[in-house]
């Protein structure tokens, strides 16, 4: 059966949901089929059962290798603004801040300490949020080590519109903007704090982002100017933590979480990266930088446990190869993008 049919299959299933307007990000890929069942977060426990049902349904479709199904329990969005059309469902309202109007929410991934995995993280929430079938935006601010030109395998120089504004490009299906599209792949920028938080402004505000359900800002690591300024100058609607259980990296995430609190900013929760590395050859479990103390500290902060991401070589290749969502890792982070949608507050809350 060609992945048309089968796509087609799968829609006839699910047709019950889909009338409903309950699904979304329906995708086929290579056998794997990738949706997403959008349920009010009160019912997401007692509606478990129906993702179990719909998921084993498609996976006895002629076709189907593999499912992905996950409910987004997402807080019902605010009335659209009258007259904006909306897309894929999804209700759209736009924000009156003067960064970037059009965005519905704004999402920073943070670390205290480089070199966790950070932008790993950024990359591949970015991308499944684009899967679950989100207008999703993905911006490298990280000045100093823009990473994902290169984890996207995209460098060609953005345009201007005819407003004078710097058009993102499209990869995997999420607007994309970083200081790496504007100077040579090795060429070291070399700027004092000032000029690295107007570059921040220039990314968020000289870009014609559209009408964006998220945008997810991969910051810089460390809590200095930048990251603090940014914790000021934009309206966040919430800010992610990302730490390898090591003691030395926690302390750093420790002190992110003290200064998205100082600015008002909600943590929206913990990813432990590198997590723990099962072996190819012999499959045993090796917790290589310990295991298990990230979801301690969140614990201990009051803070959700968002996910923990194993040592896959599969990521770190896909990453080079600039293709996001690797086979390995995929249902890890489309867990990870249906969860931050659950966590994230409706613009209501937001504003007040």
């Amino acid at each position: 059966m060609s992945e048309e049919k089968t796509l087609t299959e799968i829609e006839r299933v699910l047709a019950g949901l889909i009338d409903l307007k309950k699904v979304t990000g329906l995708s086929l890929r290579d056998g794997h089929a990738v949706f997403a069942i959008e349920v009010d977060p009160a019912e997401g426990a007692a509606l478990e059962p129906l993702r179990q049902k719909a998921q084993a349904a498609v996976e006895a479709i002629n076709g189907v290798t593999k499912v992905t199904a996950v409910l987004t329990a997402e807080r019902a969005p605010p009335p659209p603004v009258p007259g904006k059309k909306t897309a894929g469902g999804f209700s759209h309202n736009i924000s009156t801040n003067p960064v970037a109007p059009g965005v519905r929410h704004i999402i920073a991934v943070a670390s205290g300490k480089g070199g966790v995995g950070k932008s790993t993280v950024s990359n591949n929430l970015a991308a499944a949020l684009a899967r679950l079938g989100r207008r999703t935006g993905l911006l490298d601010a990280d000045i100093y080590g823009a990473s994902q030109p290169r984890m996207l395998a995209h460098r060609q120089k953005p345009e201007m519109n005819d407003a004078g504004l710097i058009v993102p490009p499209v990869v995997h299906g999420m607007k994309v903007m970083s200081m790496g599209f504007f100077v040579e792949p090795d060429a070291p920028i070399i700027w004092r704090g000032p000029m690295v938080h107007a570059a921040i402004q220039q990314l968020l505000r000289d870009v014609d982002w559209g009408d964006l359900d998220v945008l997810v800002i991969d910051l810089p690591p460390g809590t200095g100017d930048a990251q603090l300024s940014l914790a000021q100058y934009v309206p966040l609607a919430g800010a992610i933590i990302v730490s390898t259980p090591q003691e030395v990296a926690l302390s750093e995430a420790k002190k992110a979480v003290a200064m998205f609190n100082k600015t008002k900013v909600p943590v929206l929760g913990f990813v432990e990266n590198m997590s723990f590395h099962i072996c190819t050859q012999c499959g045993h479990r090796d917790h290589i930088f310990d295991h298990g103390r990230a979801r301690q500290a969140a614990a201990d902060m009051g803070l959700p446990f968002l996910a923990e991401i194993p040592l896959l070589r599969d990521v770190r290749e896909q990453a080079d190869a600039g293709q996001p969502l690797g086979h390995a890792a995929e249902e890890i982070f489309m867990n990870l993008a249906a969860r931050v949608l659950a966590a994230l507050p409706d613009k209501k809350a937001a504003a007040e």
